[in-house]
């Protein structure tokens, strides 16, 4: 394992202010989260798949969703979890490896035979209704590990960039095909100091494009649910936010990664 189980500390935050300015959409049976950027910023080519934390499409997730619009990323946020998110700070006792095996009535699990399909279902759907070419997959906590899963290159996931992983397997890891970006958290005990070299390790052994950074000061969840009013904490999540769009920019944006089709 390169990323610890998630625990309470990925469930612990604090609740953005603002109105998300994108719109709920049915993918079948699928309901999923759509930002769309404006036609002058618009990167018609590209796009960007968020795959959230246990928490699922909070406004935090769709504030961030609108913010990859407006610098130009049309971005699907789906319900990984079959409307069976987690509420904020569950008690320190809660099962998170019989919520994922089982779901929290007991039939509704979120392993990765119920999530994969969701993620390619997403995919489909930005390449043949959107005309998409390069999909980029952003992955916070939870989300981390399928970004990994479909960064295989081939029609799947041409970009990826994590945000304090949860759950990632060394396999996962080895399997990557396409640059990947990954912002972590000093404190952090289910992305620990060990596990960040030993994931640099098995990045290096790809042979793909990599970088990652860590922030100090801030613990894990930072990216997406820190106290924006701790200046500290403030400044990690938004350098954490311009890390990804920078990093899309680059691989992109561009056909300098693997499996590129442009």
């Amino acid at each position: 394992m390169t990323a610890n189980p998630p625990s309470v500390c990925c469930t612990v935050g604090y609740k953005h202010s603002g109105n998300p300015v994108g719109k709920i959409i049915k993918l079948g049976s699928l309901d999923a989260y759509i930002a769309t950027p404006s036609a002058e910023k618009s990167h018609k080519d590209a796009a960007i798949l968020y795959l959230g934390d246990v928490l699922g499409m909070t406004v935090n997730a769709k504030l961030m969703a609108d913010q990859f619009a407006a610098n130009g990323y049309l971005t699907i946020i789906p319900d990984q979890f079959n409307t069976d998110c987690l509420p904020p700070n569950v008690t320190p006792d809660f099962d998170f490896l019989g919520w994922i095996n089982k779901g929290t009535d007991g039939d509704n699990p979120h392993t990765t035979k119920e999530v994969d399909p969701v993620v390619s279902r997403c995919i489909e759907y930005l390449r043949n209704e959107h005309g998409v070419r390069r999909v980029g997959a952003l992955g916070y906590c939870f989300g981390a590990k399928y970004v990994c899963r479909f960064l295989k290159g081939g029609s799947l996931v041409d970009v990826g960039y994590l945000a304090h992983p949860s759950f990632v397997s060394e396999e996962e890891v080895k399997g990557i095909k396409g640059p990947i970006s990954i912002a972590a958290a000093e404190d952090d005990f289910i992305f620990t100091e060990e596990l960040r070299h030993s994931t640099e390790r098995l990045l290096r052994e790809t042979s793909c494009p990599y970088e990652m950074t860590v922030y100090s000061g801030v613990s894990h969840g930072f990216a997406i649910r820190s106290d924006l009013t701790n200046p500290v904490s403030k400044w990690a999540t938004e350098a954490a936010f311009m890390q990804a769009v920078h990093f899309m920019d680059n691989w992109l944006l561009t056909d300098k990664g693997a499996g590129s089709r442009l």
